[in-house]
């Protein structure tokens, strides 16, 4: 038999199998297989007349239930954000972050009292420093809570059991389970979430997945929707930022659905993933754990947001910084918030999405003294719920930072690629708030 011949029956089995199975061959063999090694077991292993039932495949059969895996972790979500979120007015009955938070406020409060130093010094080290650096600094404990429960999720053995529940909703888009891995780690920080999809053998899923991850909402996004939230969604802090992170999964999934449907077309990849026991978590570890992820924060707010605070606060002290923002705030006019401040903000995002807070502080210099950037952006802006909301709604959507696109480039071996998730981003970023404000404009 010829070649041809050979792949031409190969073909024909193929469109047989199809029309009895479904597309889903892979998962049908897997199936089978797996069948198979059921009966041969059944055969010669021989196990106790009454089998005891694990707590691990209770538990399984609720989360991994096809109906109500899906809710379950989405359930899980909100209320972890009910804890990171400072309470105001009480809105939040779990809250812990916001204790914190008060105790670092009234410390840079306390510092800048003290700072005696007149002239430029004095001003470079009470509105650049203490308040640039400081309005990022506050939000510290929010972060490492977020980290902390992740943690407790990922030792527990439910973070596994997420990528299971989501290979099914995700093969509709061409990706499959093991993409989730890296996706939920871009909750944490996109940077190792991009570098995690090396374990995805396909290129074509590697790319798609690659490509999708800057829109999971980093814990770098999570500064900017506490500077705004508690001020414009003051009843419903929690529920808000926990919408943002599904925008930002759902918006993920959108874009690879159309990445799979023009530039990386073909069928996914098979998913099989052995499934971990359920432990408790240990508190020692989980704290390990948090403390490895959110002293990347640290390090920035020393180093790379200082320097940005420092050159931002330079520029505004000699009158330039307005120049700068108002050569380009007109492109924002359609999303709501077409002035110099937030345009010289989303510059700076590209840095480092945390720095947009630092930003403000060294623009709006003392506002912790009156209410908080919140306020401040409320009453000098002028903006609302749905200006601030489309800001926030960007700065989720744009690129989260230069060193992620630097990651990007080295994953893909491409510059190419790198300059097309810049401008991806950027793009779906700016249509999403455009739609967004001038959609909400007609309802308000």
């Amino acid at each position: 038999m010829s070649p041809e011949d050979i792949l031409h029956s190969k073909d024909e089995a193929l469109a047989r199998l199809r029309a009895s199975f479904g597309e889903d061959l892979d998962t049908v063999f897997a199936g089978r297989r797996y069948g198979f090694i059921s009966d041969a077991l059944r055969e010669v292993l021989v196990k106790p007349k009454k089998e005891k039932v694990t707590w691990t495949e209770r538990i399984d059969r609720v989360v991994l239930n096809r109906f109500l895996g899906i809710p379950i972790f989405l359930a899980l979500m909100w209320i972890i954000f009910q804890f990171v979120t400072p309470a105001m007015g009480g809105a939040s009955m779990f809250t812990i972050a916001g204790y914190f938070m008060d105790w670092i406020d009234e410390g840079f409060g306390w510092l800048g009292g003290q700072v005696g130093v007149g002239g430029w010094g004095g001003a470079l080290l009470t509105d650049g420093i203490i308040g640039g650096v400081g309005s990022v600094i506050i939000f510290i404990p929010s972060i490492f809570i977020l980290f902390f429960f992740i943690s407790l999720l990922e030792d527990s053995g439910y973070m596994a059991r997420v990528a299971f529940v989501m290979d099914r909703a995700l093969r509709r888009v061409g990706l499959h389970g093991r993409s989730a891995v890296p996706m939920l780690l871009g909750f944490g920080c996109n940077i190792p979430a991009i570098m995690a999809t090396r374990t995805i053998e396909s290129k074509r899923d590697r790319m798609t997945t690659i490509l999708v991850n800057p829109f999971m909402s980093c814990g770098a996004r999570l500064p900017i929707y506490l500077m705004l939230v508690p001020t414009f969604f003051a009843a419903y802090q929690g529920t808000v930022i926990f919408g943002l992170y599904v925008i930002g999964v759902l918006v993920a999934v959108g874009a690879a659905w159309l990445l799979r449907s023009t530039l990386f077309r073909g069928p996914p990849a098979p998913f099989v993933m052995e499934l971990p026991p359920y432990r408790l978590p240990r508190f020692t570890e989980a704290l390990v754990h948090m403390w490895e992820r959110g002293k990347w924060f640290l390090v920035r707010a020393g180093t790379l947001i200082f320097a940005v605070v420092i050159l931002i606060w330079a520029l505004d002290y000699t009158g330039a910084l307005e120049s700068i923002g108002r050569a380009i705030d007109v492109l924002f006019s359609p999303c709501g918030f077409g002035q110099w401040q937030p345009a010289v903000g989303l510059i700076t995002a590209v840095l480092a999405k945390e720095a947009v807070v630092g930003t403000f502080g060294a623009i709006f210099a003392g506002a912790e003294e009156v209410g908080g950037l919140g306020f401040i952006i409320n009453f000098e802006l002028g903006w609302d719920s749905l200006t601030a909301f489309s800001f926030m709604l960007f700065t989720l959507l744009m690129v989260p930072c230069v060193a992620s696109l630097g990651v990007i480039q080295r994953e893909t071996n491409s510059w190419r690629w790198m300059l097309f998730a810049l401008g991806f981003t950027l793009g779906v970023a700016w249509i999403g708030s455009t739609l967004v404000f001038q959609i909400g404009s007609l309802f308000i």
